[in-house]
């Protein structure tokens, strides 16, 4: 069994406050036991608007942000799956992709995910309007990757709507499913945990989910409750309001028995083409 966190911040337009307590709350997820951190989408910047990140954002492969991901994940021995940040848009130099690196213990980093679904939203009963294709091409490829602790899938935010995406990961043996998110308060308090929840029930799967908590200066309230699922649905640990994190372990044995012994996955009659 592996010890696995997920990180709880509320990020600013300064990068490098955010990094430092980035590192802050790695450091302390370590010392809880962590082999695993996952830190929020947006952690290294919630700018004042949208157009803020085009600005930040860096080449692939290089930068800031990436430095310090690198350097954190060696200096604590610990895998780093790093939320979402802005790396240049090859094809458009006024967007951004919305990239979720991954890191090992060695500072190397394994791989990277780019977000599919984004959050074009009119927030039903609320003022709040988000067009995140106005600065961010969207990506097109889902993502398993092995590592020591299992075979995880990888998705951000938005994508948590979208259930035809997790069944894909899932033909592709996903067995932990780790989600960065920046859920907005008003949709986070109506659905953040029953989506969380199905994800992890509907595909036998552990679910890791950081999600940003708290006001942001440009205003945005976030809504926190990072937490581990099991695959049965029950929730392992949960981080509800400030920095901080949800922290547990996951036991691959017990998914496996699971999935034996309740084997709907099995019975499925529908596939994905």
């Amino acid at each position: 069994m592996s010890k696995c966190a997920a990180i709880q911040m509320a990020s600013s337009p300064n990068i490098s406050s955010n990094l430092i307590e980035a590192e802050r709350l790695i450091a302390e997820a370590v010392a809880a036991g962590a082999k695993l951190v996952a830190l929020p989408e947006n952690f290294a910047l919630m700018g004042q608007s949208e157009f803020d990140k085009i600005e930040q954002k860096e080449q692939d492969g290089s930068g800031q942000i990436q430095d310090f991901l690198a350097n954190t994940a060696k200096k604590h021995a610990v895998w780093v799956v790093a939320g979402t940040m802005p790396i240049a848009d090859p094809k458009d130099e006024n967007k951004i992709i919305a990239a979720c690196l991954i890191y090992n213990e060695l500072g190397e980093r394994v791989a990277r995910y780019d977000k599919i679904h984004l959050f074009d939203v009119h927030v039903p009963g609320t003022e709040e309007v988000y067009r995140e294709s106005n600065t961010i091409a969207k990506g097109d490829t889902p993502l398993v990757i092995e590592t020591p602790f299992g075979k995880l899938g990888i998705a951000i935010c938005y994508d948590l709507r979208f259930p035809e995406l997790f069944r894909i990961l899932q033909e592709q043996g996903m067995e932990i499913l780790i989600l960065p998110s920046a859920f907005t308060e008003s949709t986070g308090a109506a659905h953040w945990e029953v989506l969380l929840r199905a994800r992890a029930i509907e595909n036998l799967c552990y679910v890791i989910a950081p999600n940003q908590g708290g006001f942001h200066v440009n205003g945005r309230q976030t809504h926190g409750h990072s937490m581990l699922i099991d695959p049965w649905g029950t929730i392992l640990d949960c981080k509800k309001t400030n920095a901080g994190f949800a922290i547990a372990e996951l036991d691959l044995p017990r998914l496996h028995k699971t999935r034996e012994s309740f084997p709907v996955l099995q019975h499925r009659q529908i596939h994905c083409q």
